[in-house]
């Protein structure tokens, strides 16, 4: 009598319930870094107090700014505008050696800050200072950290943020939660959620803490600080225009066509990933998950097929005109109009088109 082979364990259905450590239970609230610099708070701060707006109000906490600098005016009026951006408290820490930027008195200034009053999320800015400063915080406070974010939301069932990124080059989008550790930590580019209006009625209650560090603590100094120069850097996170070609214009010398339209309509030059490793232009100027996230009102993109490396990082623009050969181009799924068509033809159409339009207006204006 031959024995029959144990039947395969079933699949499990649904996900699977985490019970969360109960510990975690006294971590309460949602936090972001203010960044500033120079006496300028970063935009993209007052974007995440419009997404961590949402998050604090589908749990049921409030929503807190944190500000770090040296004594003054420009550090209140940064509480003052988290407060307009949606903020109900801001935690601030005042010290002459927070003057400049410098990783040591920040990391020690934040840590101290989320040990004592324990939040549950934490999200920062994803720039230069943000992801340096969110590292270091993540590491010291040993807990998880989810970066370039292009989605938060609350899962119901656990109270866990669910932070959505881009994987695998960009090809895959995947949604990952920190359920034993706390805080949760998420960075967010610049242009990724949408600014929120601001309500400058609004106000709340500051809480200051002490750094607690004196300047011999410090290992690095600030000896001088040199301004960027570069004028012609691309500045394509916050135009209104941007016109990006993909590998689609076929050569290099065809990218002039993107160029022209650009001047016309007074536009940034943006492109896709294969065109800047090609050399075609500048890698300051590729759009896409390893490049510029924007948000501009009109972007024009002509040969690029519209895989999710760019899509992320332009999908949130107002108004999307694409160019593309293949009617079957992923592109055209989100796309507000489509054209098929061959952009070497297209594109000098739409520069005269818009030329002659705009003399028009000016004579008539």
């Amino acid at each position: 009598m031959s024995e029959q082979a144990p039947s395969p364990p079933a699949r499990p259905t649904g996900r699977r319930k985490v019970e969360l450590d109960p510990r975690l239970a006294a971590y309460k609230g949602v936090w972001v870094f203010i960044e500033h610099e120079r006496g300028a708070a970063h935009q993209v701060s007052f974007e995440l107090l419009g997404e961590g707006r949402k998050l604090a109000d589908a749990l049921g906490v409030e929503l807190a700014g944190v500000v770090m600098g040296a004594p003054g005016e420009a550090t209140r009026r940064f509480c003052a505008q988290a407060f307009h951006y949606g903020a109900d408290l801001c935690y601030l820490v005042e010290d002459p050696i927070l003057a400049e930027y410098r990783n040591e008195p920040y990391t020690r200034g934040l840590t101290d800050l989320v040990n004592v009053f324990q939040p549950e999320i934490l999200l920062l800015g994803a720039t230069t200072l943000g992801r340096d400063l969110a590292g270091s915080v993540a590491t010291t406070l040993q807990t998880g950290l989810t970066a370039d974010c292009t989605e938060l939301n609350i899962d119901p069932e656990n109270r866990s943020l669910a932070a959505t990124r881009p994987t695998f080059g960009g090809s895959l989008l995947c949604t990952i939660q920190t359920l034993n550790y706390r805080p949760q930590m998420a960075t967010v580019r610049p242009r990724v959620m949408s600014l929120p209006e601001p309500d400058t009625g609004r106000s709340g209650r500051i809480v200051e803490h002490p750094l607690g560090l004196v300047e011999t603590d410090i290992v690095t100094k600030v000896l001088e600080f040199i301004p960027d120069q570069n004028r012609d850097q691309a500045q394509l996170a916050y135009a209104d225009i941007i016109v990006s070609g993909g590998r689609g214009l076929k050569r290099p010398e065809n990218f002039q066509l993107i160029w022209d339209l650009a001047k016309v309509l007074g536009a940034e030059v943006g492109a896709s990933r294969p065109v800047t490793q090609a050399g075609w232009v500048s890698a300051d100027r590729q759009v896409g998950q390893t490049g510029k996230t924007v948000r501009p009102k009109l972007y024009i993109a002509a040969g690029i097929s519209g895989a999710i490396q760019h899509r992320v990082g332009m999908e949130a623009s107002d108004v999307i005109i694409a160019i593309n050969e293949d009617p079957a181009a992923p592109i055209f799924d989100f796309a507000t109009y489509g054209i098929v068509g061959n952009a070497m033809q297209i594109l000098p159409a739409l520069t005269e088109a818009f030329r002659q339009h705009l003399a028009t207006a000016r004579k008539a204006g």
